[in-house]
């Protein structure tokens, strides 16, 4: 006689976990460290050739890296994220430079627009890091209408940022059944993800060099506003904290080509412009 044992739950609460991304990515200031990340939004604006006119969404938008280089190449630009502050911060940017932008308050997973409502669908950084990923990819693909284009600028998972992530999860582990970000900086996945609605993915691997004024420098702002790291050295006591802080300099040491002082470190990510269908 066999017994066939059921095999264990794989069910996750995804609403759970989204709700505790929410809650990291409105602590402290991710618009600090997101405005030093400039040149990718206008690097991939230019990947997706963009065309004066074009209506554009940014999903994920953060403080508005992608929003403004779209606006700036006179786009009707709508910029959406679930954090208000960080959309505050994007309308104050494009205030400054004199560029009309729609914001609006909005889920990656469940965008409030029609279907096929624009002409590009981008996110730079952002969208990779939704729970449910083959929903918010479903999202970004049924709001572009065919012939239209969705461009990327996601962390690989040999990057550095894609080893931070790996060292906050050797401390607090991330939860079960939910994929990688940095799986959206693969091309596996982005086949997985996008495949049936694409007639063309174009992936080119680039890098953003970060530039501060020293190692200790780089966790000192990040500590202090980029919402993951926050909530990590957060919920560690001071034994761990001195362990994770070593673990992040000895990755940046490892990647730091400065030869002085400062930090002048690479991170790969993977800019990605997907014709749809």
């Amino acid at each position: 006689m066999s017994t066939v044992m059921s095999p264990p739950s794989t069910a996750v609460d995804l609403a759970a976990v989204k709700s505790r991304q929410q809650a990291a990515w409105s602590t402290g200031n991710y618009a600090v460290v997101g405005t030093t990340l400039q040149i990718v939004g206008e690097n991939l604006c230019e990947a997706l050739d963009l065309r004066a006119g074009s209506r554009v969404l940014d999903v994920a938008a953060g403080n508005g890296n992608a929003t403004l280089a779209a606006a700036r190449r006179w786009c009707k630009v709508t910029s959406t994220d679930y954090v208000p502050s960080l959309l505050e911060a994007g309308r104050i940017r494009a205030q400054a430079e004199g560029l009309a932008i729609e914001f609006q308050e909005a889920d990656a997973e469940n965008l409030p627009f029609p279907a096929a409502s624009f002409d590009v669908v981008m996110s730079t950084f952002g969208v990779m890091f939704t729970p449910d990923q083959e929903k918010a990819a479903a999202e970004m693909a049924r709001v572009c209408k065919p012939g239209g284009k969705i461009g990327l600028a996601s962390w690989t998972p040999e990057s550095f940022i894609g080893q931070v992530f790996k060292t906050i999860g050797k401390y607090i582990p991330p939860a079960p059944g939910v994929k990688s970000p940095a799986l959206w900086g693969t091309k596996a996945r982005l086949q997985e993800l996008f495949g049936t609605a694409a007639g063309e993915i174009r992936a080119t691997s680039r890098e953003f060099v970060m530039r501060y004024r020293s190692q200790e420098h780089w966790i000192e702002v990040f500590r202090t506003y980029y919402g993951p790291l926050n909530k990590t050295f957060g919920a560690l006591d001071a034994e761990k904290q001195a362990a994770f802080k070593a673990d992040l300099l000895a990755l940046m040491a490892s990647g730091n080509r400065s030869g002085d002082e400062t930090l002048v470190l690479p991170s790969e990510y993977l800019e990605v412009v997907i014709e749809r269908k």
